[in-house]
């Protein structure tokens, strides 16, 4: 890892929620959000942490082109779908362009379509980043210093020691592979989660999967889901905003055949 990487991490560390925005971890004061925005990426693909982006371009899919060649009147879209589409038949756009009053209705627009493999992000840059678990567990499980160059201020040595400290209490054993997971189970690790993340009874799906998947497969979690609500012990929402999310985020939501997808859970007390 470089040392710029780590520097933003240990920064990262010592934010509540290890959560932040772009600016303010910044691994240098000299470094710039460019350089800033490059390095959240390449964090974001070693799988490390999650990104919020703000999407500025976008382009139309093979999938979109071919959308618009069937008769209007059998479209799965909306009117405002469709003008986006025939907007982008060109080539790509600034979302600026799209004439929606609602920059609100735009982006859920807009993700609505990227989410059905109609439109693709074609420019984004980052806003908020968060450290996720695979990031957590690399930090406190397999990250090995080396070298003789130490470039680490003391603060950030401190974040670094501080986290080591609330995880070392805190870990749990994993559950085993073959040891089957009973809905009350997952319920109540629903409501756990909820008040970890402070997500006021409306906990992102994704939040869940990072918990169950593994062991459980995507569809296990889904279908469980399904049967917590059948039961009346939860109810499952969509989105209405999504710039706050990623787009692996936004996938982590269960797909429907009309509108958006199910994105949060709410438990029915």
């Amino acid at each position: 890892m470089e040392a710029k990487q780590l520097k933003l991490l240990l920064k990262l560390l010592g934010i509540a929620g290890y959560h932040a925005k772009i600016g303010s971890v910044k691994p240098n004061t000299k470094s710039t959000i460019p350089e800033c925005n490059r390095i959240c990426y390449q964090l974001r693909d070693r799988g490390w942490v999650n990104l919020t982006e703000k999407i500025e371009k976008i382009k139309i899919t093979p999938s979109g082109k071919a959308i618009l060649k069937v008769d209007p009147s059998e479209l799965p879209i909306s009117k405002k779908e469709l003008a986006i589409l025939n907007g982008c038949q060109s080539g790509t756009i600034k979302i600026t362009e799209i004439k929606i009053k609602s920059a609100t209705e735009r982006n859920q627009l807009i993700n609505s379509l990227i989410d059905r493999g109609f439109i693709e992000i074609a420019q984004a840059k980052p806003e908020t980043i968060t450290l996720n678990e695979t990031g957590k567990t690399f930090l406190l499980e397999e990250y090995n210093p080396s070298g003789n160059n130490p470039t680490l201020t003391l603060n950030l040595l401190n974040n670094y020691i501080t986290f080591l400290r609330k995880n070392q209490s805190s870990s749990q054993p994993e559950t085993p592979e073959n040891q089957e997971i009973s809905d009350q189970e997952i319920l109540e690790l629903i409501i756990k989660l909820d008040r970890e993340h402070n997500t006021n009874n409306y906990l992102p799906i994704f939040q869940l999967r990072e918990k169950l998947q593994p062991p459980l497969s995507r569809e296990e979690v889904d279908q469980t889901l399904y049967r917590l609500e059948e039961n009346e012990k939860i109810q499952l929402s969509s989105l209405t905003e999504a710039e706050n999310y990623t787009r692996e985020q936004l996938q982590a939501g269960i797909s429907q055949p009309i509108g958006g997808s199910l994105f949060f859970i709410q438990v029915i007390r």
